[in-house]
């Protein structure tokens, strides 16, 4: 339950969360405007179109469990931390007014999750890893490894939301979330490095849009 829904969360959680989201995509919003270069901008529609569209597909992990595409990880990795948000905070909004996947009270939290806390540590952690991986694995080795981690701390978090809303437990329902997570980060990156594998034989200049950030394109 990655998505939370109304009613998972209490008033003061969702208050907190949706100050924290707003305050986060505001300023996504003005570094964007100052950093986005124009090649990106078609780009950030297509990028927001296909995570949008890959949502909607899952995969089985456990024991009846499914996950699908989160994409944060990966919208951050071609377009940066900034935009990568603003995309995944577009992508829910949407799917909470016309799918209902999640609440409109809960969207605040969902957004600092996903869109936010779950981007910025993914794309941290890409950076990270770029730098020091060497080689030609160094692509693959960072683009699994935040993919994976980017799903796994949305997860963390909405696990802490949950236990501060009095819906269970946090020893019961942080590992209970971070487990099956865990198991749909392996997805997500297997996905994130399918994409980039095809974007590096097919349109490498797409990849080298962030290289700065990531210690050039190797």
């Amino acid at each position: 339950m990655m998505h939370i829904p109304d009613g998972f969360v209490n008033v003061g959680t969702a208050a907190v969360t949706y100050v924290g989201a707003a305050g986060a995509v505001a300023y996504s919003v003005r570094r964007t405007n100052q950093e986005l270069h124009e090649r990106q901008v078609p780009l950030m529609g297509v990028m927001a179109a296909f995570i949008f569209a890959a949502q909607m597909i899952n995969f089985t992990v456990v024991g009846g469990t499914s996950g699908h595409l989160l994409g944060g990880a990966l919208a951050a990795i071609l377009l940066g931390p900034w935009v990568g948000t603003l995309v995944i905070a577009s992508v829910l909004v949407v799917q909470a007014l016309l799918f209902q996947d999640g609440g409109l009270l809960a969207l605040g939290a969902n957004t600092l999750n996903m869109a936010v806390v779950g981007v910025w540590c993914g794309y941290g952690l890409y950076v990270l890893l770029r730098r020091v991986v060497v080689g030609r694995s160094s692509l693959w080795v960072a683009g699994f490894a935040s993919a994976w981690a980017s799903v796994v701390v949305a997860a963390a978090l909405a696990a802490v939301e949950l236990a501060i809303s009095g819906m269970a437990p946090l020893g019961v329902v942080l590992p209970a979330m971070v487990g099956v997570h865990a198991l749909i980060g392996i997805g997500e990156g297997l996905i994130t490095t399918g994409v980039l594998a095809f974007l590096a034989a097919t349109r490498r200049d797409l990849l080298a849009l962030r290289s700065a950030d990531a210690g050039g394109a190797r």
